[in-house]
């Protein structure tokens, strides 16, 4: 009797213990979204690779604006970013291509209706090697040498040599918007697909590689990671249509034919820290950055 009565203080510091751990473990399930709308303090920010760098810009910067906040910026691709958000494990995803249907559906099953935020606007390069003689193509042109329908670059001006299809990977946003808007030419009824000998490339590190070793290679990248050591090519909407060269100016008026909106999505309208870093994204502060980092700024409309 003696013996049991002692272990009672211990047995309730047992299950306190319990109680607590078991309390902290369904708080950290409840996904980061929760959190940091309580707290305002760490935003959790995941997705399109293409994005990675101007959010980590972002977050630095803003570190000096409120240094109380916490961001954490991770890549993965768009699908990722998106997937992260529908099951609640972060506060914003980065995506280089709009949200699916699909995607808006398994977020309203999971009891939120995802917020759009256009942060800023992506030119995307269409890049070969430098010893590559070619200097412009059409959107028809680039779709045939996508889905290999034209597989030698003699046939578009080039050398008489096999072309070496490079891309990014399928959960990419920006695979997903080359393969609408170019490979399917913005038509929704067409079904065409990457050639099956496409190089699937994770990063954009992975593409400008390939094209810098390769005289033969063409891909894509968005215009902020091409360098002096890739050459862009003209791009036309048609062969009656001017060829234009990709650049900031061009991709915010539009003249540039593969020019995509860039966004974060959110679970429901932003509040508190989350609403407030957004808002200076989208404002001077966050706009130069976009600039600086060769990504084409929103403009005030």
């Amino acid at each position: 009797m003696f013996c049991s009565l002692r272990r009672v203080p211990l047995v309730l510091l047992i299950i306190l213990v319990l109680l607590v751990s078991s309390a902290c473990s369904r708080a950290g399930q409840s996904g980061s979204a929760e959190a940091s709308a309580g707290s305002g303090r760490a935003i959790q920010n995941k997705g399109s690779d293409t994005i990675v760098n101007l959010a980590l810009a972002w977050a630095e910067a803003y570190r000096e604006v409120q240094p109380d906040v916490s961001i954490a910026v991770t890549g993965g691709g768009s699908g990722t970013g998106i997937a992260s958000l529908i099951n609640g494990t972060v506060d914003i995803a980065n995506a280089s291509r709009e949200m699916k249907e699909s995607e808006k559906e398994e977020a309203r099953a999971n009891g939120f209706d995802p917020v759009e935020h256009l942060i800023a606007i992506d030119a995307l390069a269409v890049i070969v090697n430098l010893e590559n003689p070619v200097d412009r193509l059409t959107i028809d042109q680039l779709a045939d040498i996508f889905t290999g329908r034209i597989t030698n670059w003699k046939d578009v001006g080039g050398n008489d040599e096999d072309i070496v299809l490079v891309s990014r990977e399928t959960n990419s946003g920006t695979h997903v918007y080359f393969l609408e808007e170019v490979v399917r030419k913005g038509e929704k009824d067409n079904t065409d697909i990457f050639a099956p000998q496409t190089l699937l490339m994770p990063s954009s590190v992975g593409i400008t590689s390939e094209i810098q070793r390769n005289p033969r290679a063409i891909g894509y990248d968005g215009l902020g990671y091409v360098s002096e050591h890739e050459k862009m090519l003209e791009v036309a909407k048609d062969a009656q249509s001017p060829y234009v060269m990709p650049s900031v100016a061009t991709g915010a008026d539009g003249s540039y034919p593969i020019a995509r909106g860039l966004f974060m999505y959110t679970a429901g309208e932003p509040t508190g820290a989350i609403a407030d870093y957004i808002a200076w994204i989208k404002g001077p502060a966050g706009q130069q950055i976009v600039a600086d980092l060769g990504f084409v700024p929103l403009t005030e409309e």
